[in-house]
Formats: structure tokens, C-alpha cells, sequence
């Protein structure tokens, strides 16, 4: 059953990451991309005050899982544990951080783009 559960944590977590990142594309999912780009935000910047940087509670489960199945030395970050496992290299934590938040203002700044300010100018 934690098997099962370690899955679906991980397609919950890509499912946000992709969201966050491409959901602004599509004008029916702008606006709950930008819900979802603010709750992300507020993980990481207003929960993070607490609980560290970048903090994620769906990463904070799932670690939780992982460790009831016997791995250790879990990275702080889902994006580091898996692009490791994924290449089989081993990236520094500041390069996924940077390269996460790089795309994650990236993100915000397409998504208040299309939900406040494109939308103002086809209105007028």
C-alpha cells in the first residue's frame, strides 16, 4: 500500500509542477493556474518561515512514505531526488533550487501576464 501511496504522491507532485508551469497556456485553466501558482508561493515562502525554504508539504508526505519504505538520505527537494534518480548524477542542490526558481518566476510572470494584462488589452 505505501508503494501505491509513493506513486500517487509523485503524480500529485508532477501534476502540480506541470500546472504551475503550463496551465497559464490555456485560457480556460488561467485563472486555477494562478491559484495554484499562489497556494505554491505560499508553501514555499509563508509556510517555508516555519519550516525551511522552498517547503512543501506533498514533498514533506512523501518523504514521510519513503522512509517507511527504507530509503534514506532524502534530499530537501522532490525536484533534486528525482532528477538524480532520473540521470543517475548528482546535481547540487543550488543548481535545481536556482534552476526551479528561475522557472517558477517564469511561470508567475506568464500567468499575471495572461490572467491581468493581455486580457486587459483584447477587452478594449
Amino acid at each position: 500500500m505505501l508503494h501505491v501511496l509513493d506513486f500517487l504522491l509523485t503524480l500529485l507532485h508532477l501534476a502540480i509542477i506541470l500546472f504551475n508551469l503550463f496551465g497559464w497556456i490555456f485560457p480556460a485553466t488561467r485563472k486555477a493556474n494562478l491559484i495554484c501558482i499562489l497556494a505554491t508561493a505560499f508553501c514555499w515562502f509563508g509556510l517555508g518561515i516555519w519550516f525551511g525554504w522552498g517547503y512543501c508539504p506533498v514533498t514533506d508526505w512523501q518523504w514521510h512514505v519513503k522512509e517507511q519504505l527504507g530509503e534514506t538520505n532524502l534530499p530537501a527537494s522532490f525536484i533534486t531526488y528525482y532528477a538524480d534518480k532520473i540521470t543517475g548524477r548528482h546535481f547540487s542542490d543550488t543548481v535545481i533550487n536556482s534552476a526551479t526558481l528561475i522557472c517558477f518566476a517564469l511561470a508567475i510572470f506568464f500567468s499575471l501576464y495572461f490572467n491581468f494584462f493581455r486580457r486587459s488589452r483584447t477587452a478594449q
